[in-house]
């Protein structure tokens, strides 16, 4: 590497002849069936990540992905398969009552139904991932909404719903539209003695939201245990929802940790 005079002020390089470390933009399916094969890889993958970061429990947690050719129907991962050894070909497809209709395996039905019911409450929710993850149920032990401690907690602000009643496991269609009901427009809820959920525009953004709301309930659990938080301000907790808490916002902070997945990246 070239060093430079402690006295140069190079230029700046053209905008043009930059590029994000990784990748070059958004994906725009060319078809259906292309987009139907990257939303399943997608899952595949973002249930594999979970596995490596911890947030499996036995057969507790589910990702569905929406179907884009048929929106009354979802892929999600099955029954009792461990979240690390899930590959596409594995995920299973069901209807809104989650009956099988593609795939070899039993999906878990007591988490499935307030995905059914959040899938059909919002037609602009493609995923939506729960997990049983450590911090996040401790939050929800407590009973206790996320606060804005921090800029990326933030992203939550008034943006997420605590869900304050436990009910047992949820396979009664009543208790999960309670559910659905319950989050609402948001993009994530914490449910009471239970785990976490949040959705998105995109698998990626779902995943993002679930392991930043993981990550944040952490810090609020380290900070309340060390002294006494200090929570950013009503205004300023608002503006930086506004520049942080978009779907987008998430899919590209889901990158990095979908490269490092995926592998090297490819020659440019």
């Amino acid at each position: 590497m070239t060093e430079l005079p402690l006295s140069a002020d190079p230029a700046p390089l053209p905008v043009d002849r930059l590029r994000f470390a990784w990748p070059p933009g958004r994906p725009v399916p060319g078809s259906v069936a292309e987009e139907r094969a990257h939303r399943r890889t997608r899952l595949a993958g973002t249930l594999r990540l979970l596995a490596r970061l911890g947030y499996e429990e036995g057969v507790s947690g589910l990702v569905t992905a929406r179907d884009p050719e048929f929106p009354d129907r979802f892929w999600a991962n099955p029954f009792g398969l461990p979240f690390a050894l899930v590959t596409p070909d594995d995920l299973v497809q069901v209807n809104g009552r989650g009956e099988v209709l593609a795939g070899r395996h039993h999906i878990n039905q007591a988490a499935f139904a307030p995905h059914a019911e959040i899938h059909r409450a919002r037609p602009d929710v493609v995923s939506v991932a729960h997990a049983h993850a450590v911090h996040g149920r401790a939050l929800a032990a407590i009973g206790e909404p996320l606060l804005p401690l921090t800029q990326e907690a933030c992203a939550f602000y008034e943006d997420h719903a605590l869900v304050e009643r436990y009910t047992g496991v949820a396979v009664d269609e009543g208790e999960a539209r309670a559910v659905a009901t319950a989050l609402g427009p948001h993009k994530a809820a914490i449910l009471r003695n239970h785990g976490t959920l949040t959705v998105g525009d995109s698998v990626d953004a779902a995943a993002w939201w679930l392991i930043s709301l993981e990550r944040c309930a952490r810090i609020q659990l380290a900070a309340s245990a060390a002294g006494a938080p200090l929570p950013i301000g009503h205004r300023d907790a608002l503006a930086t929802r506004e520049r942080l808490g978009t779907d987008l916002v998430a899919w590209i902070s889901y990158q990095p940790l979908w490269r490092e997945l995926s592998g090297p990246a490819p020659a440019p």
